[in-house]
């Protein structure tokens, strides 16, 4: 973090997505199994670390953040990203039934690939899938011109794969086979 001390709310909110998300290990931080980190902890890490952030701001960050990215548990003792982990880490979500459509946002240039090989979760724990159009042509728009693609969750469901509603209503699952992407 020396290198690179975040020093606006974005800044800050995006190197926190990092270290609860993917790198705690960037300030010698550890995560327990289900993602959480001691706040005081965490504070101090990025105090040692170069960076500058006081419980206000974190709690700023949390409460503000519109994607609702992180939470803290009842006592503000310890905070975790909400969904989008690279490593390995138990939420203790429980299965859910989604809506019989959800929405995938990729960009155009994954769109073959997709159709052929289906949506797999990469270095993410789950694939991520939106309730919504608006919020998947968002996600789609980060990589390219968005394509927004429809899961047909029902026959998912039907056929015994699992979906989980993540703190932050995004919805989960470990795969979407070409076979449920519906055509346009």
């Amino acid at each position: 973090m020396k290198e690179n001390t975040p020093n606006t709310t974005t800044s800050k909110s995006k190197f926190l997505s990092l270290i609860l998300r993917h790198k705690p290990e960037t300030i010698g931080l550890t995560l327990d199994a289900n993602g959480w980190a001691d706040t005081n902890e965490l504070l101090e890490k990025l105090a040692a670390n170069g960076g500058t952030m006081t419980f206000d701001e974190l709690k700023t960050i949390v409460d503000e953040n519109t994607k609702k990215r992180f939470a803290f548990n009842d006592d503000f003792s310890k905070i975790r990203a909400s969904q989008g982990h690279s490593i390995e880490v138990d939420l203790k979500l429980e299965p859910q039934i989604p809506p019989t459509i959800l929405y995938h946002g990729t960009a155009l240039k994954n769109v073959d690939s997709i159709k052929a090989q289906g949506i797999i979760k990469g270095s993410r724990q789950h694939v991520h899938l939106s309730a919504d159009q608006e919020t998947a042509v968002k996600v789609g728009s980060r990589h390219g011109k968005p394509v927004i693609l429809e899961i047909n969750t029902a026959k998912m469901l039907a056929d015994g794969c699992v979906f989980y509603l993540s703190d932050n209503h995004v919805w989960l699952t470990d795969f979407v086979a070409p076979l449920y992407i519906i055509e346009q």
